[in-house]
């Protein structure tokens, strides 16, 4: 359970000192292991660490001596503050450590990577052998530009932790954990595509970097590997959940594409869309890691509940950022959503309750075409107005709850634990 501390502040000067002091880091791909020119593809995949363990969730262990720029994979207190931040700064706590103590707050998320450390190593692995190609040297070189960039690592996480709740002990959760992982990738490097995007996780997008092309293509390969890697399960049951959410995948990413700029979007319409787009792959990878470990039909039930509505209150709170988040912490700039005229739950809200000039400003707004600065300083005063992000932030939190309340038809094991407390993480960015 979440519970008050104090000290939060002596605390981050504690972290800021030592991060002056020692550095933190992990080795990370350089940017010249991401020549676009395509004539280092054997480095980028030598140094494509994809790094589940140490992916900067958490405050890495210091090394003295060593001074690492940004795009090495330097971990500053900003980056720090990118996951501690909400929970110094309402002196919240997770688990097991007291502010009494110099070690750092541990989160949900680190709790799970030091519980499933083991078989993410094995994933990491798996990933590393399945992204290679010896024809195609470009495939390992876009692949590693993004997996090497980080994230959350959320979706392969949620697969080894649905089997370990029931004592798992075989391989196939590993297979899935990567299967999984590869589909959001390809995901991602289609969306920036599409959305024409430029900035990922901090690091300029492949899209960018090479071109469209290449990041279609080389999604498409993923798309293939983790096709493969799902059928080595033998599992028909499995192959029915992972594909059918490949298709509503797209399916979300298609809806949302027909809904840009339209102001006339529908609640119903977007929570379709981020389903679709984003909680499937929640769902079906929570509940593929049950399946695997000979969960019941009611216990896989629950893991996919629990899956969908994580995914639910994610994305939401992502929307909710998007108009007062910081960059560092949403991976993306601060208003990409508003600017490429996507009707997330905020908008279409506080159109809603909006009044006649307010509607007008919406829609001139949301054509994608006018979106600079000064009109997203005026679409974060409409929203504060008609109290669409604190509405939001209030639904977001409501599927946080539901995720919660499905755990309870699951094992009573510390894992159920941490999984109930990355309920509430996924939300805590919101305060």
């Amino acid at each position: 359970m979440w519970s008050p501390a104090a000290g939060w502040s002596s605390m981050i000067r504690q972290v800021d000192a030592v991060v002056a002091q020692h550095g933190a880091g992990s080795e990370g791909i350089s940017t010249g292991d991401h020549d676009p020119s395509g004539q280092r593809a054997d480095a980028a995949f030598e140094n494509a660490h994809v790094d589940v363990q140490n992916e900067a969730l958490y405050i890495h262990a210091p090394q003295h001596g060593r001074a690492e720029c940004n795009e090495c994979g330097i971990r500053s207190s900003q980056d720090l503050d990118h996951w501690f931040g909400p929970f110094w700064r309402f002196g919240l706590r997770w688990g097991r450590r007291t502010m009494n103590t110099a070690a750092p707050v541990t989160t949900p998320v680190e709790d799970l990577q030091a519980l499933l450390g083991a078989e993410m190593a094995s994933v990491n692995d798996l990933i590393r052998e399945r992204m290679a190609s010896r024809n195609a040297p470009r495939i390992p070189e876009v692949t590693a530009h993004l997996v090497g960039a980080g994230g959350k690592r959320l979706r392969p996480l949620l697969t080894l932790a649905g089997a370990h709740l029931f004592g798992y002990a075989g391989q196939d959760h590993v297979r899935l954990a990567a299967t999984v992982e590869f589909i959001h990738t390809a995901t991602l490097l289609h969306d920036d595509v599409v959305d024409e995007s430029r900035n990922r996780r901090g690091r300029p997008t492949a899209n960018l970097l090479w071109d469209n092309k290449s990041s279609v293509l080389v999604g498409d390969y993923l798309f293939a590997r983790a096709f493969q890697l799902m059928v080595e399960t033998g599992s028909i049951q499995v192959l029915g959940i992972l594909s059918d959410t490949a298709a509503t995948i797209a399916e979300g990413e298609v809806l949302q594409l027909s809904a840009i700029g339209n102001i006339e979007t529908t609640e119903k319409t977007y929570l379709e869309i981020i389903r679709g787009k984003t909680a499937a792959l929640f769902a079906a990878a929570t509940e593929v890691g049950g399946l695997v470990a000979g969960a019941s039909k009611a216990e896989a039930a629950a893991l996919r509940a629990y899956g969908d509505c994580l995914g639910m209150s994610f994305q939401i709170t992502d929307d909710v950022l998007d108009y007062g988040g910081v960059a560092t912490r949403l991976g993306k700039d601060v208003g990409d959503d508003f600017r490429e005229g996507k009707l997330t739950l905020p908008v279409i809200r506080a159109i809603a309750g909006g009044n006649e000039t307010e509607r007008a400003f919406w829609s001139q707004a949301m054509d994608g075409k006018r979106a600079d600065d000064l009109t997203l300083e005026r679409a974060q005063q409409v929203l504060a107005r008609t109290g669409a992000l604190e509405s939001a932030r209030e639904t977001a939190n409501s599927y946080a709850q539901e995720a919660r309340s499905a755990l309870e038809a699951l094992p009573d094991r510390p894992l159920r634990q941490i999984l109930d407390g990355l309920a509430q993480f996924v939300v805590a960015r919101l305060n």
